[in-house]
């Protein structure tokens, strides 16, 4: 990478985050190694925004609110869930960098801003949700918690069960932005738009309305980059490289390529739908909005990065 003063916006995988088990202990432990990982942009001089997904932990908290729910104290719907994990996850990542930066006498608030990204009330994904969460159910339950809940749309899961599935509508404003962007200014670290952000929509009468949703991390992040006019868009997986012909005879890693190169490859269905093809598509997005750069690597190889710019980078 340059050695000029940078805005890049990062966003983590869960890896960063939830490595052995889902104790509080064990994901501060994880969140701390990060950390020091991230840590080494600013001591580099570079604008930092941190971003991050909470699949896992909105799951678990999910779990246990089910668990836990009756009539007289009710579980939570999933966008005040959501809030919830940014709020946690937010808390330990300012806990943990802000006593590295103390550490290395670099004087910066790191704080967490708890974001709404607003989404299209008449987004297609509303009416085919596919996003699995929460517990797995056998039938008979299924029909219980549909009986209660007739808005929630259950499916089976690979013989596992039945889980109930929630939509994932395309992100269109990051509303919080302007703050991120005020934080910079005044050489600030924000951590926003955790999980994707909280989904809302607004209403003929301009009310705020929480969707039951999710919002891929990926996407909430390229969105939020482009909005503040970062320079790069770095996407921190549990790879090194992207690959094509993956765990293929002929696998091949991209290092350098192209936003028209990468959608031929989408074209050829190269990447899995799942876990890659939403981080290229970010990644795309964000560089075809900013003529920025989008970087996807692994978390252990940011210093190769920051020193010989190892990962897939991808420009227009």
């Amino acid at each position: 990478m340059d050695n000029f003063m940078k805005k890049i916006v990062v966003a983590l995988g869960g890896n960063a985050i939830l490595s052995k088990d889902a104790s509080a202990e064990s994901q501060q432990e994880a969140i701390f190694k990060t950390a020091q990982v991230l840590a080494e942009f600013i001591k580099r001089g570079h604008q930092l925004v941190i971003t991050h997904g909470n699949g896992p932990q909105v799951g678990n908290l999910l779990l246990q609110q089910v668990a836990g729910s009756s009539d007289k104290n009710p579980a939570m719907p999933l966008d005040t869930i959501g809030a919830m994990t940014e709020g946690s996850i937010g808390y330990w990542m300012q806990k943990a960098l802000g006593e590295i930066l103390q550490k290395a006498g670099i004087s910066k608030t790191v704080a967490t801003v708890i974001t709404q990204t607003q989404v299209a009330a008449d987004d297609p994904a509303f009416k085919k949700p596919t996003k699995p969460i929460g517990p797995f159910y056998d039938k008979i339950e299924a029909r219980k918690a549909k009986e209660k809940n007739p808005d929630y749309v259950f499916v089976e899961d690979a013989g596992r069960g039945y889980r109930r599935v929630v939509p994932s509508p395309i992100p269109e404003k990051v509303v919080e932005y302007p703050l991120v962007a005020m934080m910079l200014e005044n050489g600030m670290v924000p951590i926003a738009a955790g999980g994707g952000g909280i989904p809302v929509s607004q209403n003929k009468n301009h009310q705020i309305i929480g969707q039951e949703a999710v919002i891929d991390k990926d996407y909430g992040a390229a969105k939020l980059a482009e909005s503040i006019g970062a320079d790069e868009l770095i996407i921190l997986t549990a790879v090194d490289y992207v690959f094509v012909n993956f765990n293929q005879p002929d696998q091949q890693k991209l290092t350098n390529t192209t936003v028209a190169e990468l959608k031929k490859y989408i074209a050829e269905k190269q990447f899995a739908a799942g876990s890659m093809l939403p981080k290229i598509n970010a990644a795309i997005e964000f560089v075809e909005a900013t003529q920025g750069k989008a970087i996807i690597t692994s978390l252990d190889r940011v210093t190769d990065l920051l020193e010989k710019g190892v990962g897939t980078i991808i420009t227009s």
